[in-house]
């Protein structure tokens, strides 16, 4: 085969091969994808890069021989994209791509990002600072975080971090899917994502105060209820005996009942059912706050639960919404 002549007053095509590099996960920090051409090869006559689902692009020079695409949108966490990777190129005035063979690519989770968007929205226990100012309320810039409840017990702001994937930033992913109607599975998944980004650029903050609920399990046992980092009450409170106890730890509440019928086995073997337990809220297996009828508290007699007297269960459910916070120290 020959090749077709060039008509006249055209210049001939110049052919490149190309070497693409995409990282193996996406970030709004990072480019989508590098070129190194074998001669050089201006990013100004390159196509778009064509990415599905769509998001636009732009190339940028990085070296005479080489360019990178950036997106020019933020990315969705989450969200697998397609992006094509050139493998040869062919110019005059323009170029196009001669090979591409696809790959697929998720974006990481941004915890920064997530961080910043719900410390603005009043679902974490800090406040967020930009440095600068942003395009759109959901524009993910650097900034100071600053913890915004000084009377909150330490032990609780010693397991908040910035960009730490932790059980604070947890609790308020949740707390958010359930003021959005979503599934509250405390994972930042593109929907999710989506509805954090609509509610900043919307100003659609938290319509409720930060809760949070600390069990001392320190002779005599007390639960004490936090309300916009305030402690607003305290009650005498029943642990888990010793060979079914209550596990210490931080946990969001993820599952409630006005009222419930809980069975179980019993440490002897024997089998219970008690019906009507009331203002039902689970934080860690079976573990859950309620009331419970006892002769007297403050000391180790649940079988992991946290029981209080009923009027006390009636006082801190309100404020015990899936999320909330509950942390048991021994």
């Amino acid at each position: 085969l020959t090749a077709a002549p060039v008509p006249a007053g055209a210049s001939a095509p110049r052919e490149a091969s190309a070497q693409a590099t995409v990282p193996s996960a996406l970030s709004n920090r990072l480019p989508l994808e590098r070129l190194v051409f074998s001669h050089p090869v201006a990013a100004s006559a390159l196509p778009p890069l064509a990415l599905s689902p769509a998001l636009p692009t732009t190339w940028r020079q990085v070296a005479s021989n080489a360019v990178q695409a950036v997106a020019t949108e933020a990315l969705a966490p989450g969200v697998t994209y397609r992006i094509p990777a050139p493998t040869g190129v062919s110019c005059t005035t323009r170029c196009v791509f001669t090979g591409v063979r696809d790959t697929s690519v998720a974006v990481a989770t941004d915890v920064v990002w997530e961080d910043q968007l719900l410390a603005q929205l009043g679902y974490l226990p800090v406040t967020f600072t930009p440095a600068a100012p942003q395009a759109t309320p959901s524009t993910a810039v650097g900034g100071v975080f600053t913890w915004a409840y000084p009377s909150l017990p330490n032990t609780l702001r010693a397991q908040w971090g910035v960009g730490s994937d932790n059980v604070v930033l947890q609790g308020a992913l949740m707390a958010f899917q359930l003021q959005s109607g979503l599934a509250t599975t405390g994972q930042a998944d593109p929907t999710t994502w989506a509805d954090l980004v609509q509610a900043a650029n919307a100003g659609t903050t938290d319509p409720h105060p930060y809760d949070f609920v600390h069990v001392s399990m320190a002779l005599p046992e007390t639960l004490t209820l936090y309300v916009a980092g305030r402690a607003v009450f305290h009650t005498l409170v029943n642990t888990g005996i010793p060979v079914s106890p209550t596990a210490p730890g931080t946990y969001p509440v993820y599952l409630r009942y006005l009222s419930q019928t809980m069975s179980g086995t019993n440490p002897d073997g024997t089998h219970y059912s008690d019906p009507g337990i009331p203002d039902v809220s689970y934080f860690h297996g079976g573990d859950a706050l309620h009331g419970f009828i006892r002769a007297s508290y403050g000391f180790p007699q649940s079988l992991g639960c946290v029981e209080m007297p009923f009027s006390a269960a009636k006082a801190v459910f309100p404020h015990t919404p899936i999320g909330t916070l509950v942390t048991v120290t021994p």
